[in-house]
């Protein structure tokens, strides 16, 4: 190139793209963004289907299904088998490959539908007066076991729970009188409906969907799957689709501080009694998976009643005997779900592990632990043949489809294939925060884990301000993953740093050091998070300690209002969402009662101290930092009144604070403008506390 062509004019270079800064990730990025989960493999593990859900301009969201054949090496990307305008969840596939079934509320209810894998009309094979939540197509594709929320007193008539509730609509007086908990859960009033499984025919071809079903589960008082968050793993057919096996509590008055899940074996004809198959274990047992010749049961199982951080073990029962075995009791992790290799030989299963959340490879004889992919957070996980195809997050990205080959029992998997893009490949103007593990002594001199994410714009030689996020849980871990809520590139993209610390309570480093903190939410994981934040500003220079916020949610708020009255001199100012003020009260007001119950050695008027001992109510006069607090409506694990409590604590005082009040949000916030409307008032809050 000759000079007098290579020198442009200052301007024009200005106005060039490619050499514009990056920007960092920033909410609205991230609530626009395409999601993808739920990946199924055919038999054969030649196709795999998965979920994308897409928002519009107006951040409306819809949900289509995708497939992509896998025998192919080309490059074509995936390709939407579901029609545009549907919106869709919960894709299964029959037994032959050829037909993906799925749920939708197109016609005004949640049915199920079918169409074939390579495209083509969709086929509504329910039409039922009631929503079809989850459900399970037989191994002979010859009926549905599925699972609805009804009356369970008129469950032999599926339109008497509609009469019922429209009934209650119609009534002059809208009081209803309890007798017994649960009165709340979670973010929904209980008004009597039970999750109750049922089984139908499916039609046969050109047949008109089917109306009719026969309950299953309705002679036992208990939620199948439960409430709030269960699925259709905690239910499964047997390979020759005679019975149906499913984990249920039943526990009376009792259930609100009870965890015994058991699991429970039906007639799939419903002509025998339900047997428990686990009576002897009062603790959980959960997420039933048959062998291929439907001669042992794999699930998992926890050991103490009332603990719901317990570990779950990997069990297997000989159903012809009822004789059970821990799979692999040295293996200290607790196993997320279970994906069963063709031979048996093999269970998949995710665990949180050292700030990550991998896919294990389990050897059924010998309890062998081989992690097969790591590197950020395994969502997801399906096998079938020779094929695996998972969905996995880290830090730098929200969840990619992956695929790769299962390796001989043992060995390290092969290359992985992704199918979806990277969220930077997506967002290619967007820069994102390099990150990095530390590891410190803390509480009992025991090596405790940590997080440090550098701001998206960084550079060598400056300092930055901090975002202290803390996690909730307790029993939870911040690590290498990604997260809709609480994802520390938003404050990296602000031009942030970031530093988290896994203390004791934490998940993924053995069960004791998960155990450590019941009892002692406010001295040992209180200890963790000094001594972690004292060994991040000694290693990482960057970190500007005299410019700090401490952010945190449920556990991590309680923390944030403990840190208020007990260790507030690092920071510039406090963000408490969702968080814990009065331990006492919490345990009365809140609704699962054996997590307090636990994680304070009983009931308030049984340990009174206990609930004393680490109170943020009680310190309330040392706050002293400026304090943002934001609570949901909807909330009944920490009921809002924790929040206007900590906001009034406060203001009383004349200290600096605001209260972002969310009427129609529960303990997350999930809805997209609120999401951003939490992260500008957030991000508001530290500009003008620790600056840009």
């Amino acid at each position: 190139m000759k000079l007098r062509h290579a020198l442009l004019p200052l301007s024009l270079l200005a106005a060039l793209p490619s050499v514009a800064a990056a920007r960092g990730l920033e909410v609205r990025d991230m609530v626009a963004m395409d999601r993808v989960s739920a990946p199924v493999l055919t038999a054969d593990g030649g196709t795999v289907v998965f979920a994308k859900r897409s928002t519009d301009a107006n951040l409306k969201a819809s949900t289509a299904l995708f497939a992509r054949n896998l025998r192919t090496r080309d490059a074509a990307s995936p390709k939407q088998i579901t029609p545009a305008g549907w919106n869709v969840n919960s894709a299964s596939l029959s037994a032959d490959g050829q037909t993906v079934y799925f749920l939708s509320a197109r016609n005004g209810s949640q049915q199920l539908y079918a169409q074939p894998i390579n495209g083509g009309a969709p086929r509504q094979l329910t039409d039922f007066p009631v929503d079809v939540d989850s459900y399970h197509v037989s191994p002979q594709d010859d009926r549905v076991l599925f699972s609805a929320g009804v009356f369970q007193a008129c469950a032999s008539d599926l339109a008497c729970t509609e009469k019922k509730l429209k009934d209650v609509e119609g009534a002059k007086a809208s009081g209803k009188v309890f007798d017994s908990l649960f009165v709340r859960h979670w973010d929904t009033w209980n008004d009597g409906r039970r999750n109750t499984l049922f089984v139908a025919p499916l039609p046969a071809a050109k047949a008109g969907a089917v109306k009719g079903a026969s309950a299953l589960s309705a002679t036992i008082d208990g939620d199948a799957p439960s409430k709030p968050f269960g699925g259709n793993d905690d239910f499964a057919w047997s390979p020759d689709g005679s019975s149906v096996v499913a984990s249920i509590r039943v526990a009376g008055k009792q259930e609100p501080w009870s965890t015994n899940f058991d699991l429970y074996r039906f007639d799939a004809a419903g002509k025998q009694a339900p047997v428990n198959l686990t009576a002897s274990n009062p603790a959980w047992d959960a997420g039933p998976v048959f062998s291929a010749d439907g001669k042992t049961l794999f699930y998992r199982a926890m050991k103490r009643p009332g603990f719901e951080a317990d570990r779950f073990g990997l069990m297997a029962m000989d159903l012809a005997s009822g004789k059970t075995r821990e799979i692999a009791p040295q293996w200290d992790r607790s196993a997320g779900g279970i994906a069963l290799s063709a031979d048996g030989a093999s269970i998949y299963t995710t665990a949180d592990d050292l700030g990550e959340h991998p896919l294990f490879q389990i050897d059924v004889a010998s309890g062998k632990a081989t992690k097969l992919i790591g590197d950020g957070s395994v969502t997801a996980v399906d096998v079938a043949g020779n094929s695996v195809a998972i969905t996995r997050n880290s830090l730098k990205s929200n969840d990619q489809v992956l695929v790769g080959l299962l390796p001989a029992a043992g060995e390290p998997i092969g290359a992985l294939r992704a199918l979806t893009p990277a969220a930077g490949e997506v967002l290619k103007d967007v820069s994102f925060g390099d990150y990095e593990q530390f590891e410190f002594k803390g509480w009992n001199n025991d090596t405790v884990h940590g997080y440090v994410v550098k701001p998206h714009n960084y550079q060598e030689g400056k300092s930055y301000p901090v975002a202290f996020l803390i996690h909730g849980g307790p029993q939870g871990s911040f690590g290498n993953g990604w997260s809709y809520r609480w994802n520390p590139q938003t404050y990296a993209g602000q031009g942030y740093a970031v530093v988290m610390i896994d203390f004791h309570g934490s998940t993924g480093y053995g069960q004791a050091f998960t155990d450590a903190i019941s009892q002692h939410w406010g001295d040992r994981p209180l200890e963790d998070l000094q001594k972690g934040w004292s060994a991040a500003l000694k290693k990482y220079d960057f970190l500007n300690g005299d410019k700090a916020c401490a952010l945190g949610a449920s556990y991590g708020g309680f923390m944030v209002n403990w840190i208020a009255g007990n260790w507030n001199s690092p920071f510039k100012c406090l963000v408490n969402h969702d968080g814990v003020f009065d331990q006492r009260m919490m345990g009365y007001a809140t609704e699962e009662l054996w997590f307090t119950e636990w994680e304070q050695g009983g009931t308030p008027y049984q340990k009174a101290a206990n609930y004393e001992k680490f109170n943020p109510v009680n310190h309330v006069a040392d706050w002293k930092k400026p304090i943002l607090v934001i609570h949901g409506q909807q909330d009944f694990r920490i009921p809002v009144e924790q929040g206007l409590a900590a906001f009034t604590a406060a203001q009383r005082q004349g200290i600096e604070s605001k209260f972002l009040y969310f009427p129609d949000e529960n303990h997350w916030v999930l809805k997209p403008n609120n999401s951003i409307l939490w992260h500008d008032t957030v991000n508001a809050w530290l500009k003008q506390h620790i600056g840009e």
